[in-house]
């Protein structure tokens, strides 16, 4: 509802500020109740031990209806809530009249109720995303003067030279002119294998370096970087409402002065013809009371919370209700290819050896990977376990951005890319396969290559022919992974349309390019 998100800025657990007032203010509720059913009191009375649980639930609206009225935007649905519950508390005054008091703390109550639930909503779904602020860096080593330095990434200029340590974020966007590593990328594109980078090549913002060391020349300053864009979408992402939420703020605009009228009318125009002034201003109380729109009020935001936090527990993140709402006009599918159509669990698919067989050429493979992290030597491990088998492993070392050497058994043996083969002078080729291609070597002699790529789930392709069986009747997939790999993927589970090498401002791109599409076939 329009104007009561500063409700709910905070979330920190079920029994929040907000549960515990609507809690207090029930069971105070129940208190006066005991107290009028049990106590001979007067009317005025009774009315200050209602109005303690009433103003506990009920302020807040009170004061937006307050400020609605002094910035000329009155007559909305917090307009509405506060004018009925006082006509409420106004009939018990009237002669022979029932009091109505636990009625109106019964309405502020319920309304607070439904707003608790709409902020809760909100709230979840921030601290779903909140994970991407860990991408922000925290400073930056940039050269000055023969001096490295370490400033905040916002004080660095376009063209400065900056140092990029192994296990360090990328805080700048810029240009390598120094070294060669491996990136974790898995911030920006979703993709869980590192990217190999060398020098000229473009490096960007929020990725993490996990090898060599980097010299990078800065293209663009911190507020233009990628990692800045990319937590500008997620802070100022737009909170729209459902069609049936605003509705109801549309609703109130026009309904509560019709309802405001009509009881003015009710309590001023009969009397000139009937008399009895006071009897007429009871039944536009009562009038007010029972126009009161509480079920719309609370039913609209719980059944969007429940929605929500159902999708929540199958691990869908929903942004908001109007997202939740257009999902029964979808005709276009977009989504991600890592963790979605994939496992994002890299394993050996293909082992294509050259001169010796496929069992050794896994041995030597793993045995050379044998203390790496990386998600490829956990490949190679996890399909050649027998890792204590007295081989002889020595003199380790990893080749940044190209791949990892050892001794095996007294043979060197080489791990990794074309370019490390072409480094050593061994005489390698290329693979049809998608996925990424390891190549191996022992000394100049190149032995094979294995095929590593990531895991298709299980249910992806019946997923997408649920999709179209739905009404779906285009699915398109956004990655940051390689052409061949897309192409792959998309053909094995049947998406009509695939975009690759995207980071998230291009994903961004291409689902509005397709938004464009979409309204202008409208």
């Amino acid at each position: 509802m329009n104007g009561h998100c500063h409700h709910h800025d905070s979330h920190e657990g079920w029994f929040n500020t907000d549960l515990k007032t609507v809690l207090l203010g029930a069971l105070l509720l129940v208190g006066a109740e005991i107290v009028e059913h049990l106590c001979s009191i007067r009317t005025w009375q009774l009315l200050l031990v209602y109005l303690v649980p009433y103003f506990i639930v009920g302020w807040e609206t009170l004061r937006e209806a307050g400020e609605s009225l002094i910035r000329g935007r009155a007559l909305d649905e917090a307009f509405l809530m506060g004018i009925a519950t006082v006509g409420a508390l106004a009939i018990g005054f009237f002669p022979d009249a029932d009091t109505q008091f636990a009625e109106a703390v019964f309405v502020m109550l319920f309304y607070r109720f439904g707003e608790y639930f709409e902020g809760l909503a909100e709230g979840e779904s921030r601290r779903s995303i909140a994970h991407l602020m860990d991408i922000r860096p925290d400073s930056a080593n940039v050269e000055r003067e023969g001096e490295l330095l370490q400033v905040a990434p916002t004080d660095v200029a376009v063209g400065e030279v900056i140092v990029i340590r192994p296990g360090e974020k990328v805080p700048l966007d810029g240009s390598i002119i120094e070294g060669r590593s491996s990136l974790d990328t898995s911030a920006l594109t979703g993709e869980s294998l590192p990217r190999d980078t060398e020098e000229g090549d473009s490096i960007f913002s929020g990725c993490i370096n996990l090898s060599g060391g980097l010299r990078v020349r800065t293209t663009k300053p911190f507020g233009e970087s990628t990692v800045a864009r990319i937590l500008n979408l997620v802070e100022n992402a737009t909170q729209n409402k459902s069609r049936s939420e605003t509705f109801i703020t549309r609703f109130a605009r026009v309904y509560t002065p019709i309802v405001v009228a009509c009881a003015v009318a009710l309590a001023f125009i009969p009397p000139i013809f009937l008399g009895s002034l006071s009897t007429w201003l009871y039944r536009a109380c009562i009038f007010l009371v029972v126009s009161c729109p509480c079920a719309l009020v609370i039913s609209v935001p719980l059944s969007f919370f429940g929605g929500i936090g159902a999708a929540s527990k199958n691990g869908i993140l929903v942004k908001g209700s109007a997202w939740l709402e257009s999902l029964s006009r979808v005709d276009t599918m977009v989504m991600d290819k890592t963790g979605t159509l994939t496992e994002g669990v890299f394993e050996v698919t293909a082992v294509h050896p050259e001169v010796i067989d496929e069992h050794e050429l896994l041995h030597l493979a793993a045995h050379v990977e044998r203390y790496s992290t990386h998600p490829i030597a956990l490949s190679l491990r996890a399909a050649y376990p027998q890792e204590q088998d007295g081989c002889s492993v020595e003199d380790v070392s990893e080749i940044a951005g190209q791949g990892v050497s050892a001794k095996v058994n007294g043979k060197m043996v080489y791990v990794g890319n074309g370019r490390l083969m072409e480094a050593v002078g061994a005489t390698w080729h290329p693979c049809s396969h998608a996925g990424t291609i390891i190549h191996v070597s022992i000394d100049k002699l190149y032995v094979g290559h294995i095929v590593i790529s990531d895991r298709l789930k299980e249910d992806a392709t019946e997923a997408v022919k649920s999709l179209k069986a739905l009404g779906v009747s285009r699915s398109v997939m956004l990655t940051g992974d390689s052409e061949e790999v897309a192409a792959a993927v998309a053909g094995e589970v049947g998406i009509d349309e695939w975009h690759s090498g995207l980071l998230p401002e291009g994903k961004v791109e291409a689902v509005e390019r397709l938004l464009k599409e979409f309204s202008g076939q409208e």
